[in-house]
């Protein structure tokens, strides 16, 4: 199933995708009265930094023996087709990562449990201040400005997530390919080590890391995330 989060007619609502419409139940909707949303309002995200080796190799990093992650706020989630807004002086970076957004509120999940917790997979963006990043020695500041998480277009069920291509094209040139079979941690052992830190609550969402490849993006771009089997999320940069 894919899932759009709309507003209809003024009415916020979760509706299914199928046949270039937007259907709840058996009910299709009138086109002209949706309005797409970033698929989830997530209460936080959780990133994972350093889970593929190459990527890790292009920052100089050491490899973790247990994920590393970080928490992206609330405020700096758009969905496709709003604009990442660029509002610091320093090189911004794109990072194309799958992740997953969490069904029921859980604690503690089992690696082997972890999908009775996940709703779905989407495509995330994230968006990085990198010489900030260098700068801090953490990554807290430089990836939580407003609009540096993109998230979307859909929510997408039923995935396999341990073979996905992974793409970034800047201005439709590819600029980051790689595969989340080359996942040091894959999702349920994300899943797991997360919820063991901290209560994951109905659509939060924990995106996985990035493959090799990130890049400088500026204002003018056209930035496209595209995950196999779930789809393409498409952002422009501006500067404010």
């Amino acid at each position: 199933m894919v899932i759009a989060r709309l507003d209809y007619d003024g009415n916020i609502i979760y509706a299914e995708v199928k046949d270039d419409g937007f259907y709840l139940g058996n009910e299709r909707l009138d086109n002209a009265k949706c309005r797409e949303l970033c698929p989830v309002q997530p209460g936080k995200v959780v990133a994972l930094g350093l889970n593929y080796k190459e990527h890790i190799s292009e920052l100089y990093f050491e490899s973790p023996d247990n994920p590393v992650f970080f928490i992206k706020p609330s405020t700096s989630v758009i969905g496709d087709g709003e604009d990442i807004v660029i509002t610091v002086d320093s090189r911004v970076d794109y990072e194309a990562e799958l992740a997953f957004v969490i069904g029921e509120d859980c604690k503690n999940v089992k690696a082997g449990d972890a999908h009775r917790f996940i709703l779905g997979y989407t495509c995330l963006n994230d968006v990085t201040a990198r010489e900030i990043q260098r700068a801090d020695g953490q990554w807290t500041r430089a990836k939580s400005y407003d609009t540096f998480c993109p998230i979307g277009k859909y929510i997408v069920t039923d995935i396999e997530p341990s073979n996905l291509r992974i793409t970034a094209r800047v201005n439709g040139v590819v600029r980051q390919e790689g595969n989340t079979k080359d996942m040091i941690f894959p999702v349920p052992e994300i899943l797991a080590f997360v919820s063991s830190v901290m209560t994951l609550r109905k659509g939060d969402v924990i995106s996985t890391g990035t493959p090799s490849g990130i890049g400088e993006i500026k204002p003018g771009d056209i930035v496209e995330i595209e995950i196999e089997n779930i789809g393409k999320l498409t952002n422009r940069v501006i500067k404010n």
